[in-house]
């Protein structure tokens, strides 16, 4: 579990012990692949996840992201003899070492500069739930349905950020109602709420999030990285500090050879092609 950085970009021909991972056209598609199980979780493939996003930091040929789950389910959640029958015979700083790797996983997605789009069919709970949550998009499949289980097994709901991140996507009202009572949302209230941007018919939300990253890989790289990195810090600031840490975010872009292309493409009446630069 203490396991650090295993994984290093680049990642080209890279080929994960414990899900699929595929490169093609700027974008990265990881994919849990236990279907037989609904796609669980153990403590390998959480550190390795956790360390295939901390190398996609510095992967400069992956502009987006797709995470998504094999057979028509998304996760559901930590493998239940893999993890919790273990879970209840460790100790404290074994415990404490293994919920900060599934925290280290959620800031690690946090803190790639890649927009990440999650494709949702099926069951997506418990840490599965959490990892479509830390995702910047999310696209559900008809049917979809996602639970935060964790006082389900006796836990609290405040779980790898989820007290922090979810209200923030769907209201504080809405996120104490699932957090504490750990029922499943289904795909059409999950769009209804926020949750999910979009809402297609059940076995397209893999085709659907791949259209939504290709549309980002023809966006400005740098500028959507520094997007992502703003909508993260200003969590933590007041309105005026939020505004002057734009004015600086925003400069920088204005100095990038991107902006440049996009008044070139406008001033020609043509559509610009972004190079991330």
């Amino acid at each position: 579990m203490r396991r650090q950085n295993a994984i290093a970009a680049p990642l080209a021909g890279f080929t994960p012990q414990h899900f699929g991972f595929a490169i093609e056209g700027g974008i990265a598609t990881v994919t849990l692949n236990r279907p037989e199980k609904k796609n669980p979780l153990t403590f390998e493939s959480y550190a390795e996840l956790r360390d295939t996003f901390r190398a996609l930091r510095f992967e400069e040929s992956v502009t987006a992201i797709v995470i998504t789950g094999a057979g028509g389910n998304f996760s559901s959640g930590g493998d239940v003899f893999e993890i919790i029958e273990p879970l209840t015979t460790m100790g404290a700083a074994d415990l404490h070492a293994f919920t900060t790797m599934t925290g280290d996983l959620v800031k690690e997605m946090r803190a790639c500069p890649q927009p990440v789009v999650a494709a949702v069919e099926g069951v997506c709970a418990g840490a599965g739930a959490i990892i479509a949550m830390a995702s910047d998009l999310r696209v559900a499949g008809t049917g979809a349905k996602v639970a935060f289980l964790f006082n389900k097994v006796g836990l609290a709901g405040c779980d790898m950020g989820a007290c922090a991140i979810l209200p923030r996507i769907i209201g504080q009202g809405r996120a104490s109602e699932l957090l504490y009572t750990g029922r499943f949302m289904s795909a059409e209230e999950g769009e209804r709420w926020g949750f999910f941007n979009r809402l297609v018919p059940a076995g397209e939300a893999l085709s659907t999030a791949r259209e939504t990253a290709r549309a980002l890989t023809q966006g400005p790289a740098y500028a959507n990285g520094l997007t992502k990195r703003m909508l993260h810090m200003e969590w933590a600031m007041g309105v005026d500090a939020a505004i002057d840490a734009e004015a600086m975010a925003q400069a920088l872009c204005m100095k990038t050879q991107d902006f440049r292309r996009a008044f070139e493409a406008f001033a020609g009446k043509t559509k610009p092609v972004f190079e991330g630069d």
